[in-house]
């Protein structure tokens, strides 16, 4: 029970990250160098208590790690502009959850059993419908032209977003690096691709310096996910982080204004009570 109370961390943290990121402000290039700054200086304190012992190996995979979660973030911000919080997260989630799970189960060996097997793929797709029920929208399947324009381009960052987000979790587990171990080098190389991408966009503003928190904020969960994948798996700890897209969902519609009919609102309530639904099963595949 303990290990699942841990894998439901980052749900909370994760889950209120990009609403809390948005309302601190700025765009997404100084919103994610800020975030990574906030998640460099949560590892070092980390790092003066638990002391971890690197190798050559251990710093370059984090390093490169933390690199892959920089470009899964930044495109995560880029997409919310063209289609919001409200609809970003729930699908990015749904991607997302596809992509860990695929490893997970596929190469990585979890839900060894039939009865597993079936519990897991009942609660992925719950919690997938349930996305696409939170980010349903009439008018970008069909309405005007500049709607679903801007929910193709969002859509298309997303898939880059999902890349570097599977990318940053698997490589940890493929590596069996444990969470203590990999904060710190992680934590450089998501400063240093955030950098990179963000040097022609002059990002360096009030908003860096208040996303510092949000980094800080983020990390927590961080740890609390990479603790967690060897207790629980990857497919269970990762898709158990994702069920906090019900926080950022009402948080968009209720703090940031994100205006909601009725039809879709129903369909928020839907998607979210799946998502719980879906994240209360995938419990029982540990």
């Amino acid at each position: 029970m303990l290990d699942i109370l841990v894998a439901l961390i980052p749900a909370i943290t994760w889950g209120s990250l990009v609403f809390l990121s948005e309302k601190l402000g700025g765009g997404p290039y100084s919103q994610v160098l800020g975030t990574t700054i906030g998640a460099l200086l949560f590892s070092i304190v980390v790092y003066f208590f638990t002391t971890p012992e690197f190798t050559t190996l251990i710093f370059t995979i984090g390093f490169i790690s933390g690199v892959f979660w920089s470009i899964g973030q930044m495109n995560q911000f880029r997409s919310i502009e063209y289609l919001g919080v409200s609809k970003t997260v729930p699908l990015s989630t749904g991607m997302q959850l596809v992509g860990t799970s695929l490893f997970g189960v596929l190469v990585f060996g979890e839900w060894d059993t039939g009865e597993k097997l079936t519990i897991g793929i009942i609660a992925l797709v719950a919690i997938i419908i349930g996305a696409i029920c939170n980010s349903y929208d009439k008018s970008a399947n069909g309405g005007e032209g500049n709607g679903k324009s801007n929910f193709t381009k969002g859509l298309l960052i997303l898939l880059l977003s999902t890349v570097g987000y599977v990318a940053y979790v698997v490589i940890i587990r493929w590596f069996e690096i444990d969470g203590w171990t990999a904060i710190l080098p992680q934590s450089i190389g998501m400063v240093v691709g955030a950098f990179i991408m963000s040097l022609k966009h002059k990002p360096y503003n009030k908003y860096t310096w208040r996303n510092i928190f949000t980094g800080v904020w983020w990390s927590t969960g961080n740890l609390a996910l990479l603790l967690s994948i060897p207790l629980v798996g990857v497919a269970t700890s990762f898709s158990l982080s994702q069920t906090g897209i019900i926080i950022s969902t009402l948080g968009g519609i209720f703090f940031l204004g994100e205006k909601k009919t009725k039809t879709q609102m129903v369909f928020v309530i839907i998607g979210s009570i799946l998502i719980i639904v879906g994240g209360v099963m995938l419990g029982f595949t540990k």
